[in-house]
């Protein structure tokens, strides 16, 4: 007897069992042996995958099949044997049952299709794990593409199984979703936003993972670590996690310091808020006292030919407001300040460096400096300017400047103690 199925029947009616149990038991004896064989293949197509496969990819001189390794690709690909033993073998088992081998055969065929969704996506996953090693991807940046296809992926394998499990065809499902066009895109709103800001991030390069990006609309000042379809996701410099949605970096505006980092050379622009009650004229003894300050001496001597405003001869003019001695102390400030800053070891020559007046909003007159350092790094540069700024607020008082603040709590009691006494 070539047929188990019969032989089995057999054993069971000779131990005793009724014809009709030891067909049902030789069913059951059968279904055991084609899942303990389905079990064993998946074993067996393990053991080779991990012994013999990867002792091959650990042996070759290239990482690309390194990567399909990891991401287990091939251990995935295991999975198919149980289930093409299971879809060969449950004929043989269920001899008999049509409906119970239909039943078997769309599990079977809905389970290899999921399979084969896994594996492809892995497969994905792995190339793009290989692309973020090329040059190319320091400035194409294709993880939304990524997960779009993923998705795409997935909804055709939801498609599949639909139409396996309804009997209907795939094109006719597809055509019936024409009507559910409006819920879709509700449902998947987000995601086609972030498709279309992705290409556009993308083919701008207007951003990329490494990028120091500011919003402060949202309070985002930080390092972006991971693009994804739809979602930025932004470490602050606080070592807090924001996650900002993509189609907003595309709505609203953002700030990447790329251009700065790649200039090697990052801007200060500070304002320092002088009292101008104590800007005035230089007098004698005021200007005994700044002659002797290194650098300013030269000022002195060549304000007897030509004015610091505008560069004319001083003698084109017999208007004493336009000679040397009716410069303000604000003004040799300036030019002090000036060339501090034009020989400071950190200043980037090739920029220019300009002190100029705010417009005049009562409180106190603003002098902005405006220069360009060769120190980018956070640290540092923030060392930078706090020391120049303290530097100049330190020395303002030589020139018989003050600095203009807000009268706080004691200084209204020390006025009010005055106008008692």
């Amino acid at each position: 007897m070539n047929d188990p199925a019969i032989w089995f029947k057999d054993l069971f009616v000779h131990a005793g069992f009724s014809y009709s149990l030891s067909s049902f038991l030789s069913t059951i004896a059968l279904v055991l042996i084609v899942i303990f064989l389905s079990w064993l293949s998946n074993i067996i197509a393990k053991a080779i995958i991990l012994n013999v496969v990867t002792r091959i990819v650990k042996k070759t001189s290239t990482t690309w099949d390194d990567v399909f390794l990891e991401q287990k690709v091939f251990t995935r690909l295991s999975h198919f044997a149980p289930a093409l033993v299971i879809w060969f073998m449950a004929a043989w088992a269920l001899k008999g049952y049509s409906t119970w081998l239909l039943f078997i055969h769309k599990l079977t065929y809905i389970y290899i299709v999921l399979i084969g969704m896994v594996v492809i996506n892995s497969f994905i996953e792995a190339w793009h794990e290989i692309y973020k090693t090329l040059p190319i991807a320091k400035h194409r940046h294709i993880k939304g593409y990524v997960q779009l296809l993923k998705i795409f992926i997935v909804i055709i394998t939801i498609l599949i199984i639909v139409s396996v499990l309804f009997q209907k065809d795939i094109t006719t499902i597809i055509g019936g979703l024409g009507a559910m066009a409006a819920v879709l895109i509700l449902v998947f709103r987000d995601t086609l936003l972030g498709l279309v800001a992705s290409i556009q991030l993308s083919a701008d390069q207007m951003l990329k993972v490494g990028d120091w990006i500011s919003i402060p609309k949202r309070d985002v000042d930080g390092i972006v670590s991971d693009i994804t379809l739809n979602t930025v996701k932004v470490q602050n410099f606080d070592k807090t996690i924001t996650t900002v949605p993509t189609y907003s970096l595309v709505n609203d505006s953002f700030q990447n310091w790329k251009g700065m980092e790649e200039a090697g050379i990052r801007q200060i622009k500070r304002s320092i808020s002088i009292d101008i009650k104590s800007v005035r004229f230089l007098d004698n003894e005021l200007e005994e006292r700044l002659i002797k300050v290194e650098g300013l001496k030269e000022v002195f001597d060549s304000a007897g030919r030509r004015t610091l405003l505008s560069g004319k001869d001083s003698k084109t003019n017999d208007t004493p407001f336009f000679n040397y001695s009716r410069i303000t102390n604000l003004g040799i400030f300036r030019f002090y300040a000036e060339a501090f800053l034009k020989q400071h070891p950190y200043t980037d020559k090739s920029q220019t460096v300009i002190l100029k007046h705010e417009p005049y909003t009562g409180n106190g007159l603003q002098l902005q400096i405006n220069m360009f350092t060769k120190e980018t790094q956070f640290v540092h540069y923030e060392n930078l300017q706090s020391e120049i700024i303290e530097h100049l607020l330190a020395i303002m008082h030589e020139f018989g400047l003050k600095i203009f603040q807000q009268p706080s709590g004691e200084d209204l009691n020390i006025l009010s103690k005055n106008e008692i006494n």
